[in-house]
């Protein structure tokens, strides 16, 4: 399985980014999707989970309200939307279907002023 995670960046408090996630190597359409952060001197942590056709969605407390997952299954591509942007959600953000264990290089998203 491979990931490649894209469209971070720099962006102010109260900001939004979209996030995508190219998965090749598997069947997509059968594993259930996550998007992880890792801030600087923690460890990794789920943010958001997607069912296999999309029907139904989880999210970390700190993600409710604020972030949305989707995925296409035509593209492989798992969506995260990020709004309400705040500097604690400065982390590298990862994709990875549930149960995998090889990550991808994750993309940085950083929230300052």
């Amino acid at each position: 399985a491979q990931f490649v995670e894209s469209g971070g960046g720099l962006v102010q408090p109260g900001g939004s980014l979209r996030l995508s996630c190219a998965a090749s190597g598997f069947t997509f359409s059968s594993y259930v999707m996550r998007w992880y952060r890792q801030a600087p001197g923690k460890e990794r942590e789920l943010v958001a989970g997607i069912s296999i056709i999309g029907g139904s969605t989880d999210y970390a407390d700190s993600a409710k309200g604020r972030f949305t997952i989707s995925r296409d299954n035509s593209k492989n591509t798992v969506y995260l939307q990020m709004n309400s942007l705040k500097p604690e959600d400065t982390a590298v953000y990862y994709c990875n279907r549930a149960g995998g264990t090889l990550w991808g290089q994750g993309t940085q998203v950083t929230v300052s002023s």
